[in-house]
């Protein structure tokens, strides 16, 4: 098994910044990538952003992309997600996921929440 553990939201004014951390422990091997997704109120998980877990290639939803960077440290099996210039519309649970072959993990989420 694999266990996720997100740290780092919180509630913070327009234009602040929040460093997301998610730890991935337990039956790791064959990581693909990990990423994050988040969800707000009455709508659906969506696509934040991911890395490659070898390459280190990174890819981000258009609405964040300029403002949030994802990074990864291999050795801890950790994935970090540094959002600036927050706004918000950014406000949502945030969910760490883990893909490798034939599998996908998901974290409890963490709430950020945004104030104008």
């Amino acid at each position: 098994q694999v266990q996720l553990v997100e740290s780092g939201g919180g509630l913070v004014q327009a234009g602040g910044s929040l460093r997301l951390s998610c730890a991935a422990s337990g039956s790791i091997f064959s990581i693909n990538a990990m990423g994050w997704f988040r969800q707000a109120p009455g709508k659906q998980r969506e696509f934040v952003a991911s890395v490659s877990w070898n390459t280190g290639s990174t890819y981000y939803a258009d609405s964040v992309k300029d403002r949030f960077t994802i990074s990864r440290d291999n050795a801890k099996n950790t994935v970090y997600l540094q959002m600036n210039s927050l706004k918000p519309e950014d406000t949502a649970v945030y969910y760490c996921k883990l893909h490798r072959p034939g599998y996908d993990y998901w974290g409890q989420g963490t709430q950020v929440t945004v104030s104008s």
